[in-house]
């Protein structure tokens, strides 16, 4: 163990050993991993790994994923795509594009099992000695489970100097389950009580496995305390992971209440409002969901903010069309709920036609920016995908903002007096017709940003708004028709109880259970949970 403290003096001081290299001495080195043999490949390989330069770590991933190779023609170290049958080149030292040529025109650095053993403890250790905590934490983590004398090693000098407090737990778990093997008992109950708790996979398996070999006896001296430890620390592990469950299923509800929110809202305004039955609710969703796609296509290289010129312009569009449908049929159907409900239906038909027509019947795929990709990983148990949070969030900004439109514009007012006593706002000088309009055009229109949300989770077709028209119209009839604060209960109250019935009923079973709740809730309280006030809707 004579190396330890050198190896220890490396760690922390990962950039003080090998002074930075120019491209020169760079391509020198890459070049020696043209080695005649194995061995001297694996000499070049150390060496290579000792070049202080931010591309080292790439060159050497490249050559465990069996990406390098040199171009015949000139030698030149390369790091290849394939391309259906074909590479692709990108220089290994400064990534200029080389073009595409056949498989036959390269030759590949080639690596035994041995090689890629170790390449993945050169590229570890690499990434134990970053700046980067994340780097460092994801170093940890492809070590963890490795028994080697040299890994343990490698993850006891990093716990000696490890600062962030997250790897350094991380290492901890990684060097008790080392210590789950140790013959000593008391070794043993102290590594037990270092993973009492921890939810990481690695930890809940090797636990198990010890609990196992003490109860075949695998080991001789009795083992009670030991065993004991190991079920305890298995019951605690358990009940974390159930409440990380609980809390996974009540955030996939919420943001599924989120999408019933932004669904149901404009529907809401306009069925309170006008007492209108809007089948073509959805196709007005599905219009934003399209231009969200156009917008994706003028803007090709600008997809994360493409995002943000599509909001806007759902918007207009989706309020627009909505305009254009009330001024052209509904308002000729007024007081005649069942003729308006097969003209929107008809219309709907008509949406969905028209965008065959101009798109194709084939479902188009929407890209999510970078900045809704990956989640957020609280632990190895619990994770929160960024586009169904940044979700959440906007569908919060457009309530809020909705509400200070209703509660604080003329607007606002209008639609107020309308929907609770339509004959006296008229007789008062309210134009209902003008009222009537720009809350059709309201309400489409956040249907269109709705659209805009539903993008980043489901592919965009000619049907994405009938998957959500239903449950629009159900979220509404809970909440108390023409109810802002009704529709936002409703909403999330109908996705998390959706989220909890679908493990035990499944996705179809759910949605009928539910369908009968609300059946009977409203045999109940007719007018939902939050009924509106005012002589019209009393009548």
């Amino acid at each position: 163990m004579w190396w330890l403290p050198l190896l220890l003096a490396a760690l922390c001081c990962p950039r003080a050993v090998f002074p930075a290299v120019d491209d020169a001495t760079f391509r020198a080195a890459l070049e020696s991993l043209k080695a005649d043999s194995y061995r001297q490949e694996q000499a070049a390989i150390e060496t290579f790994a000792t070049v202080d330069d931010p591309r080292t770590e790439g060159i050497l991933r490249a050559l465990l994923d069996g990406d390098l190779h040199y171009r015949k023609s000139d030698g030149r170290m390369v790091i290849t795509r394939d391309l259906d049958g074909r590479y692709r080149l990108a220089d290994a030292v400064d990534g200029a594009d080389l073009g595409t040529v056949s498989r036959f025109d390269v030759d590949k650095i080639r690596v035994n099992n041995h090689l890629r053993s170790v390449l993945r403890d050169l590229i570890a250790r690499m990434n134990l000695t970053s700046r980067d905590a994340a780097r460092r934490l994801q170093a940890v983590r492809e070590m963890t489970g490795d028994t080697g004398s040299h890994a343990v090693a490698l993850l006891r000098a990093a716990a000696q100097i490890e600062t962030d407090g997250r790897v350094q737990r991380v290492i901890q778990v990684a060097l008790a389950l080392v210590d789950l093997e140790n013959a000593d008992a008391t070794v043993r109950l102290r590594a037990v009580h270092a993973l009492d708790g921890s939810v990481d996979d690695h930890a809940r398996i090797a636990l198990k496995r010890l609990l196992a070999k003490h109860d075949d006896g695998s080991y001789a001296e009795p083992e009670t305390v030991v065993r004991k430890a190991v079920r305890k620390a298995l019951r605690d592990i358990q009940d974390k992971l159930d409440l990380y469950q609980l809390f996974e299923t009540i955030f996939f509800g919420i943001s599924l209440g989120s999408v019933l929110l932004l669904s149901a809202i404009g529907l809401s305004i306009t069925f309170g409002v006008m007492g209108v039955i809007n089948m073509a609710h959805g196709e007005m969703m599905m219009l934003g969901a399209y231009t969200t796609y156009v917008v994706q296509q003028l803007m090709p290289n600008m997809i994360d903010a493409s995002l943000w010129v599509a909001i806007p312009a759902a918007f207009l569009v989706s309020g627009l069309v909505g305009v254009g449908i009330e001024r052209g049929v509904i308002r000729f159907l007024h007081g005649r709920p069942l003729e308006t409900l097969l003209a929107t239906f008809g219309i709907s038909l008509i949406l969905q036609q028209a965008v065959r027509t101009i798109f194709s019947p084939l479902n188009r795929q929407v890209v999510t920016p970078d900045w809704m990709s990956g989640s957020l990983e609280v632990n190895s148990a619990l994770s929160i995908t960024y586009n169904r949070l940044y979700i959440l969030l906007f569908a919060l900004i457009v309530f809020v903002i909705l509400q200070v439109i209703l509660k604080k514009t003329s607007l606002g007012l209008n639609v107020r007096a309308v929907s609770q006593n339509r004959a006296m706002a008229r007789a008062i000088g309210v134009r209902t017709e003008w009222v009537d309009a720009m809350t059709f055009g309201l309400g489409s229109g956040i249907a269109g940003v709705a659209g805009v949300a539903l993008s980043q989770l489901t592919n965009v077709g000619p049907n994405l708004g009938q998957s959500y028209i239903i449950d629009s119209f159900m979220v509404v009839v809970f909440g108390g028709v023409g109810n802002m604060l009704g529709t936002l209960v409703g909403g999330f109250t109908l996705g998390v109880a959706n989220k909890f019935l679908e493990p035990l009923t499944g996705a179809v079973l759910a949605n009928i259970l539910i369908l009968v709740f609300i059946i009977l809730f409203i045999q109940k309280r007719p007018r939902g949970l939050f009924p509106q006030s005012g002589r019209a809707a009393s009548d």
